[in-house]
């Protein structure tokens, strides 16, 4: 099967049911009101075929790849599943993306049409100016009952919605997701229609999924966990999706429990800035079964969580390139969300040390992931067979990311090998210092980096958003800490901020906090 099978197989069953409710939320200090629309199973498969209809009529066909640069909105789904059908390749870009960094991403994914905003056309505009490739920029209107006479949108209803035959097999190339940009050259995972069957496949069997669910989505589509664990998720067991145009932390509770939601996805970041919200008993009144999220929480924000809301969590890890998340904590039985949880939708994991040898339980090591390229692992990276011989090794997925086992079998996540800090001959793990940091009442957010000295190799130094109208002072930060690590994983610093760089899912981009310190 690949997606256009997928979308009209759901279509014939499911017929008039709502597949997608939209919300656009009001944005009051732009004057923008707010708009609400749903689309059944049919008519979007019927859209779907007027799309592709529309881009062939722009000279796209099999293996051409359409940029779409667009915030979440229903023109988002139906490109991507049209893209789909003719068997050519999405590549989705951040809308906060700069005139540079969307250029190259333009060049190096070889776009030929884009598709964005009235508010984000003159970026590409500026784009197309210095590529002769990208030969079409069309402008879309998502948010209005009377969408302008040239937008998408209008165009669209004068295409025609017979079937379109989609030319794509399962392994075919269906979408380039560059990484989120934690280097200066992103990376372009290559995914497959297998790719988001086998990701959405994970998630509907790990947190069994049925069709009287609704998925609340509030990340980006533009980033693989809307698409591959919400997205893809619902789709193959025909439920539905309740999509909000942005995450909105005032609002949150408020839309799920309108939507009646029964399962979302998150990051730590969301989490933390839903718990600094004012707290309200009604949010209690919601119907979620279970909240996924990645990237940890400390121990009294998970309890705060459980005790204010009442909608069980479940971290999980996964990464773009591995479609699915590999690990996960269980739907049923002891679940301990201070780990990632256990192997997950078949996958093989292993922990190795830097020869490549497996480490015992309790001993840190890489995560590495066995599967089949293009089909539960990513196919590659995109126009880069260096990087993706370096990855993809012998039928494992080398991560990058470094975990721990304990006796039970669950995995902690320790960092990035990237994040580990060499100081004085001591390897010292930045996210266990942040987990500590993080402790202190007074700290909203923190990000630990390692920084040049001359007699330890690198100095730990702690960047620590305070809570609002919170106060604390270096020292008792760096006293705490050391109350509660071991003297080399103390930070020797504390930077003070008033927010931190994050990615548009809310990670921190340590090299932009790294590079700050260094100027």
């Amino acid at each position: 099967m690949n997606l256009s099978d997928l979308i009209a197989t759901r279509a014939r069953e499911n017929g008039d049911k709502t597949w997608l409710y939209f919300e656009r939320q009001p944005d009051p200090d732009r004057g923008l009101p707010g708009f609400r629309c749903d689309l059944s199973y049919a008519e979007f498969d019927r859209r779907v075929n007027r799309a592709c209809h529309f881009m062939s009529a722009c000279g796209i066909g099999q293996g051409d790849v359409v940029n779409l640069h667009l915030p979440n909105c229903p023109a988002f789904l139906l490109l991507w599943f049209a893209t789909a059908r003719l068997g050519a390749v999405m590549m989705p870009t951040n809308v906060l993306a700069s005139v540079d960094e969307l250029a190259w991403l333009l060049e190096h994914s070889q776009s030929r049409l884009a598709f964005t905003t009235a508010g984000h056309a003159a970026t590409l505009a500026a784009c197309r100016a210095r590529l002769a490739g990208l030969r079409e920029v069309v402008c879309c209107d998502p948010f209005s009952d009377a969408p302008a006479p040239d937008s998408f949108e209008a165009r669209l209803e004068s295409q025609p919605d017979s079937a379109w035959d989609c030319p794509a097999a399962p392994t075919d190339l269906a979408a380039i997701m560059y990484t989120s940009g934690t280097t200066s050259k992103p990376k372009g995972v290559m995914v497959t229609h297998a790719n988001y069957l086998a990701a959405g496949r994970t998630v509907a069997e790990r947190v069994e999924l049925a069709a009287d669910d609704r998925q609340f989505v509030v990340l980006p589509l533009f980033h693989g966990n809307a698409q591959y664990y919400s997205t893809m998720s619902a789709l193959l067991v025909g439920a539905s999706l309740a999509l909000m145009d942005r995450f909105s932390a005032s609002r949150f509770f408020d839309r799920c429990i309108e939507y009646r939601c029964t399962v979302a996805s998150l990051f730590a970041a969301p989490l933390r800035m839903l718990l600094a919200q004012p707290e309200n008993p009604a949010h209690r009144d919601n119907r979620l079964r279970v909240v996924l999220f990645a990237q940890s929480l400390t121990a009294t924000q998970l309890d705060d969580w459980a005790r204010r809301f009442d909608a069980p969590l479940l971290q999980l890890w996964g990464m773009t390139e591995t479609m699915g998340p590999p690990l996960m904590n269980p739907l049923h039985g002891e679940r301990r969300n201070d780990t990632v949880g256990l192997p997950a939708g078949g996958y093989e994991i292993a922990l190795v040390d830097d020869a490549r040898q497996a480490v015992a339980d309790g001993e840190p090591g890489e995560i590495i992931v066995e599967g089949i390229a293009g089909e539960t692992l990513m196919a590659g990276y995109f126009r880069n067979p260096e990087a993706t011989a370096a990855t993809l090794r012998d039928g494992w997925l080398y991560t990058g990311d470094n975990a721990v086992r304990d006796a039970d079998g669950f995995y902690r996540f320790i960092d990035r090998k990237k994040d580990m800090i060499k100081r004085a001959g001591e390897n010292v793990s930045a996210g266990e210092v942040e987990q500590v940091v993080l402790q202190h009442p007074a700290v909203f957010e923190c990000a630990v980096v390692g920084l040049p000295d001359e007699l330890r190799d690198e100095r730990i130094v702690a960047i620590v958003v305070l809570h609002d109208g919170m106060t604390a002072s270096e020292q008792e930060i760096i006293d705490f800490s050391a109350a509660r690590l071991a003297s080399f994983r103390v930070p020797e610093r504390i930077v003070f901020a008033t927010a931190l760089p994050k990615t548009s899912v809310g990670k921190i981009q340590k090299h932009l906090v790294r590079t700050a310190l260094l100027e």
